[in-house]
C-alpha cells in the first residue's frame, strides 16, 4: 500500500468534500461518479459512505471488481489545476462490519499529485 505525503493530506483535508470515484461494471464498462469523502489518518485509506450506500451500483461494482480509481481537483485562478488521483483496492464493507452505514474503503496502490505547492493565498 502506498502512503499519502503531508502535501496530498493537506489536501485531502482542506475543505475539499467532492472527489470523483470509477469503479468497473459487470460488463467491463467503467462507471465514474462525483461524491463525498473521508481521508481515515488512521489507516491511511479513503472511505466513502452515504445513506443506503450498500444499495448503489458503486457498492456492487466494487464488490465484484475491487479495482477503482479516485480523484479530487480543483482549479485555482487564473489556471492553476491541483489534483489527488488514486488507484487501488476498493473493499467493499457492509453496515454491520462498518459499524453504521455501509463504505467504500480504498486502500491506495499508486498515488499521483500535481499542483499541492500552489498557495491558496491564505
Amino acid at each position: 500500500m502506498q502512503r499519502f505525503s503531508a502535501a496530498e493530506i493537506d489536501y485531502l483535508t482542506a475543505e475539499r468534500h467532492l472527489g470523483r470515484l470509477a469503479t468497473i461494471d459487470a460488463a467491463g464498462f467503467p462507471h465514474v461518479v462525483p461524491l463525498g469523502f473521508t481521508y481515515n489518518a488512521e489507516l491511511g485509506t479513503i472511505d466513502i459512505s452515504g445513506r443506503s450506500f450498500s444499495d448503489t451500483k458503486k457498492f456492487r461494482n466494487v464488490r465484484a471488481n475491487p479495482k477503482v480509481g479516485f480523484v479530487v481537483d480543483d482549479v485555482l485562478p487564473p489556471w492553476q489545476p491541483r489534483s489527488v488521483m488514486v488507484q487501488g483496492r476498493g473493499e467493499a464493507i457492509t453496515a454491520g462490519e462498518a459499524g453504521k452505514e455501509a463504505l467504500i474503503r480504498i486502500w491506495p496502490d499508486s498515488i499521483v499529485s500535481w499542483g499541492l505547492d500552489v498557495s491558496t493565498g491564505a
